[in-house]
């Protein structure tokens, strides 16, 4: 448990935070949108056209919706 706490407060310090405002699911794009300097937009369209390759995209949905610290 300790690790995992360690994780959330790296990512917070990092700037990787899922934001209370603009949010469609978890906010986990727009978290990554604003920590990289993209428009939400964008992060939410790179997502959609990733589904169309094989991977474990929503695998890492999930792990970052657990992983990144709310705001």
């Amino acid at each position: 448990m300790a690790d995992q706490l360690s994780v959330k407060q790296r990512m917070a310090q990092g700037g990787l935070v899922r934001p209370r405002s603009g949010r469609i699911l978890a906010g986990v794009l727009v978290g990554l949108a604003n920590r990289f300097g993209m428009r939400p937009a964008f992060a939410r369209l790179l997502f959609v056209l990733s589904m169309l390759l094989p991977g474990p995209q929503i695998l890492l949905y999930i792990a970052l919706w657990i992983l990144m610290p709310s705001e």
